[in-house]
């Protein structure tokens, strides 16, 4: 085979490591981004619970006041109810005994109301305080393995960068610019292995004299589709059955 396609083939696969790994550290944002997200919308569910916790302590406060005036009156009519001379006083009497009696009741119902609502944002409150444990811990521990993968990128960069830069200084310089033009424009892929007459990558058929030129693996030929240089991989030989 070629020198060349040789080192070129070795040159792709450390190319592809090297975007693989690069990626990976570029992606590292996006991915921390979308952790805290998680954890926000969980801090805004607490909130949010916390929110209509207070709301509803306040609203049971209100009717708190507003069922001591009314109990208040009802005591004030109830001692005057002793002191009345007429039937006239007695029958006012009466009817504001009545209306601070209904109020009373209707008050103790949105109390009652108020109560039961109570409960179920206490209980709505305590899952949210757990779904945030939860997404603190998950996210904790997320972010320690992209701590650790960022660390294991970096070094495999150095490494891959290093044997990428002694590799290309045994390349012929016009198969290198080649290479790198062609792998610029496609995706970083400037090398291709032809099988059965067709170009795997972009699956296009190859004229046979360049078939039969890429099988031969002594010069660097190019396809006439996408550009990219070809190679091509003989079929291991089967081996005699008994």
């Amino acid at each position: 085979m070629h020198a060349d396609l040789e080192r070129l083939m070795a040159l792709q696969k450390l190319d592809s490591a090297i975007h693989a790994d690069e990626r990976k550290l570029a992606d590292e944002p996006a991915r921390l981004k979308q952790i805290d997200g998680r954890i926000e919308q969980a801090r805004q569910a607490v909130a949010k619970a916390k929110d209509a916790t207070a709301v509803n302590q306040t609203a049971r406060r209100d009717i708190e006041k507003e069922l001591a005036v009314h109990q208040g009156r009802l005591s004030k009519y109830k001692d005057q109810s002793a002191a009345v001379k007429t039937n006239q006083e007695f029958h006012a009497i009466q009817h504001e005994m009545t209306f601070a009696q209904n109020e009373i009741r209707a008050q103790e119902d949105k109390m009652l109301e108020r109560m039961m609502e109570a409960d179920d944002l206490a209980r709505t409150s305590k899952a949210a305080d757990t779904e945030l444990a939860s997404v603190l811990k998950a996210a904790d521990n997320e972010k320690k393995v992209i701590a650790q993968e960022h660390a294991a990128a970096q070094g495999a960069l150095g490494t891959l960068r290093a044997e990428r830069a002694a590799l290309v200084s045994t390349l012929t310089p016009s198969v290198l610019a080649v290479f790198e033009q062609v792998a610029k424009r496609r995706n970083g892929i400037g090398i291709a292995e032809a099988k059965e007459g067709i170009c795997t990558i972009c699956h296009v058929r190859l004229r046979p004299q360049v078939f039969l030129n890429v099988r031969r693996n002594e010069e660097i030929v190019q396809c006439d589709s996408c550009q990219r240089i070809l190679y091509f991989i003989p079929a291991a030989p089967v081996a005699p059955t008994a």
